[in-house]
C-alpha cells in the first residue's frame, strides 16, 4: 500500500511537469523532445500504479484463503484435522465434510414394469414421493420426483429415480435407508383385498371367501394394480366379503372355520392408499376340522395409489 502511495505521488508530479513542458513546446519555448520524454514517464508511472494495485489485490486474495468458506449450505461432519495440524492447499484428505440436507435428495430404483405408470404420472404434473421407514409403517417425509434415469439397468431390470425432500425437520439423513412410495394414480370406487389373500393357481388368481355359515369357498378373481399390502379386485369379489389371508395349505372348499377378530396391526388411513375399513379377523378351524387362516373384510375402496420401494 505504501509503495502504491509513493508511485501515485510521483505520478501526480510527473503529470504537472508534462503539462508544463507541453505548453512550452507549443509556444516554441522548449524542446518537444522534453515533452515527449515526460509523457513516456507519466505512462510508465501509471503502469507502475496499476501493478501496485494488482499486488495489493493478490495479497488480499491470499489472506482470504486463511478463512475457510463452504461453497454450499449444509451440515458439517466430524472434523478430519485438529487445531494445530498443518494443512496444504493441494491436500486430498480435506478438513471437514459438508453435506447438504435441506433439501435432501433420495435416489431409489423402480421395477421396469412400473416405469410406464411413473412416467405417465410425471407427464401429468409433479409426482409425489413419500419416504417410509424400513418396515413401511411410518411415513417420514414427503417430496417430489425430479429426475428419472434415461435407461434401465439390464442386470437388475430397474431404473433409477431421484426425488427431493424439503427435510425441514431433518427426518431424513444422508446414508439412511428408506422405502419410497410413488402416488402414480388415484383409483375411486374399486374393490380391494389384502395382497396376502390373493393366491395363484392353474386357473389364475383366487381367494378363499369366508361365507356366513363359517365355511370357506375358493373364488376365482381378476386382479388389477397391487401393492405390498392391497390388491385391486377387478372382478370375482364384491363387498362386503371376508377373505382368508393365511393357512392356505389346510383350506379347501367347504372347510369349516372359526373367525377370530384380530387388531388392525399397522393399518393406516391415507388418502393415497385408502385401506379397507373392515375389521381383520382370524379364521381358525374348530377342533377336528381341517382348515384355518386369517381373514379380513374387503369393501369398495374410495381411493388408491401406486407404490414402489427403493433406497
Amino acid at each position: 500500500v505504501a509503495k502504491k502511495a509513493q508511485d501515485e505521488a510521483q505520478l501526480a508530479n510527473a503529470r504537472i511537469d508534462l503539462e508544463r513542458y507541453t505548453k512550452l513546446a507549443q509556444g516554441n519555448f522548449g524542446p518537444k523532445q522534453q515533452a515527449d520524454t515526460q509523457r513516456a514517464l507519466v505512462a510508465q508511472l501509471e503502469a507502475q500504479v496499476r501493478a501496485d494495485q494488482a499486488t495489493i489485490d493478490n495479497t488480499k486474495a491470499i489472506l482470504g484463503y486463511t478463512t475457510i468458506r463452504s461453497p454450499l449450505d449444509g451440515r458439517t461432519g466430524i472434523r478430519l484435522v485438529d487445531p494445530g495440524n498443518l494443512v496444504q492447499a493441494n491436500g486430498t484428505s480435506g478438513i471437514v465434510v459438508i453435506t447438504q440436507i435441506k433439501p435432501i435428495a433420495v435416489v431409489f430404483t423402480l421395477a421396469q414394469q412400473n416405469l410406464r405408470a411413473a412416467t405417465s404420472a410425471l407427464a401429468r404434473g409433479p409426482l409425489e414421493a413419500q419416504a417410509f421407514d424400513s418396515g413401511m409403517t411410518n411415513a417420514i417425509a414427503r417430496g417430489h420426483v425430479t429426475v428419472v434415469d434415461n435407461q434401465v439397468d439390464s442386470a437388475t431390470g430397474t431404473v433409477k429415480i431421484k426425488a427431493v425432500f424439503p427435510n425441514a425437520d431433518l427426518a431424513l439423513w444422508p446414508g439412511q435407508f428408506v422405502n419410497i412410495r410413488l402416488t402414480v394414480d388415484i383409483l375411486k370406487n374399486v374393490v380391494v383385498a389384502p395382497s396376502a389373500a390373493v393366491q395363484r393357481g392353474p386357473n389364475g388368481a383366487f381367494v378363499y371367501v369366508v361365507k356366513p355359515d363359517d365355511t370357506v369357498e375358493q373364488r376365482q378373481i381378476v386382479t388389477g394394480q397391487q401393492t405390498e399390502r392391497f390388491a385391486v379386485i377387478q372382478s370375482g369379489l364384491e363387498p362386503p366379503a371376508k377373505v382368508a389371508t393365511t393357512g392356505f395349505a389346510r383350506l379347501r372348499d367347504g372347510a369349516k372355520v372359526r373367525v377370530i377378530p384380530m387388531p388392525q396391526a399397522g393399518a393406516e388411513a391415507r388418502s393415497e392408499t385408502a385401506a379397507p375399513a373392515a375389521s381383520p379377523a382370524t379364521a381358525a378351524p374348530p377342533r377336528g376340522e381341517g382348515g384355518q387362516g386369517d381373514g379380513e373384510r374387503g369393501r369398495r375402496r374410495k381411493q388408491g395409489g401406486g407404490a414402489a420401494g427403493g433406497q
